[in-house]
């Protein structure tokens, strides 16, 4: 026990160091730090900023005084980020932190796709690659999606890469949405089955539930509430409810915990953990600031039409 105690206390002083490391490059070299809700504790404390992919891209474009962008995310992320804030290095602290969903629908698929439906309007989620988002027409967050769609004059859709997501889309504008692929899927979010959430609940019968809609249409159905990471959070700070049963990948706990200290959160499923966005450390952040290593770069002319989609999305989300 005694070598235990050693270790954790050796452990987190090496911790501390790292963040007074990583908290003076970050002066030195004028740099934001960005995280993701999942990103581990360690790493969404130290960020300037947490929160959803695009919103954290939307922050980085508005800060005009930084130089450099470290993306704590996955892949597609740190790619939006450099695509709407080309004058700035964007880097990925690991760079094999990579987005199973966005490697889902490769391009030469999406267009396959568009060749059988060529006068149909094409929304894909921000969980996707740059080459996928150059060859759409506008782009959407779980948060916007509904309403993007809806706003489409259009009764048909083609919308990729989460079949759970498109379900939900179509569900709530009533309009015909092909799903493609046809069977893409988050590999965290498809873990939610509906008799876990019922289990919580009658483990915790005054909780409310609130559920990604990645999740499949079974666990929405249970839920309380459906909504992206920033909507849950949203949710759960303004809900007189004090338990909540959050059907979402399990680092959001850290940052609903942080901000409502009075209020209880329990998750819908101990194991939905994203690999991929575990894969940062404090470690490997510093090096990447330190060396300016896995700088993310766009091609100029994929840039260019995915920055249309990204910027269209936003207009039309207002």
């Amino acid at each position: 026990m005694t070598q235990l105690v050693y270790y954790l206390a050796s452990l987190e002083e090496e911790n501390m160091t790292l963040v007074d490391d990583i908290l003076r490059l970050k002066r030195e070299k004028k740099a934001i730090i960005l995280a993701h809700n999942y990103q581990r504790p360690e790493i969404q404390d130290i960020a300037d900023y947490v929160g959803d992919s695009i919103e954290l891209s939307r922050r980085a474009k508005e800060e005009r005084d930084a130089k450099i962008i470290v993306f704590a995310a996955v892949d597609f992320m740190a790619e939006s980020a450099a695509i709407l804030n080309p004058e700035k290095k964007v880097l990925l602290p690991c760079i094999g932190s990579r987005c199973s969903m966005a490697q889902m629908l490769p391009v030469e698929q999406l267009k396959m796709w568009k060749q059988l439906h060529p006068n149909m309007p094409v929304v894909l989620y921000v969980n996707t690659l740059a080459e996928a988002k150059a060859e759409c027409d506008v782009c959407c967050t779980s948060a916007n999606a509904v309403k993007i769609v809806d706003a489409l004059d259009a009764e048909a859709v083609l919308f990729g890469p989460d079949h759970n997501l498109a379900k939900y889309v179509q569900e709530k504008t009533g309009k015909r949405v092909i799903s493609v692929p046809p069977q893409g899927f988050c590999p965290v979010h498809i873990l939610f089955m509906k008799e876990d959430i019922i289990a919580q609940r009658q483990a915790h019968p005054d909780a409310v539930v609130a559920v990604h809609p990645e999740c499949t249409s079974p666990v929405r159905e249970v839920a309380d509430f459906v909504g992206s990471t920033s909507q849950i959070c949203r949710y759960a700070n303004t809900s007189s409810a004090e338990k909540f049963i959050i059907g979402t990948e399990v680092g959001i706990l850290h940052k609903l915990r942080k901000e409502n200290p009075s209020k209880q959160f329990f998750p819908g499923y101990r194991d939905a953990i994203c690999n991929a966005m575990k894969l940062t450390t404090l470690e490997k952040l510093y090096h990447s600031l330190k060396e300016e290593q896995n700088l993310v770069t766009v091609q100029n002319n994929i840039a260019k039409k995915a920055n249309k989609a990204l910027e269209k999305m936003f207009v039309s989300a207002k």
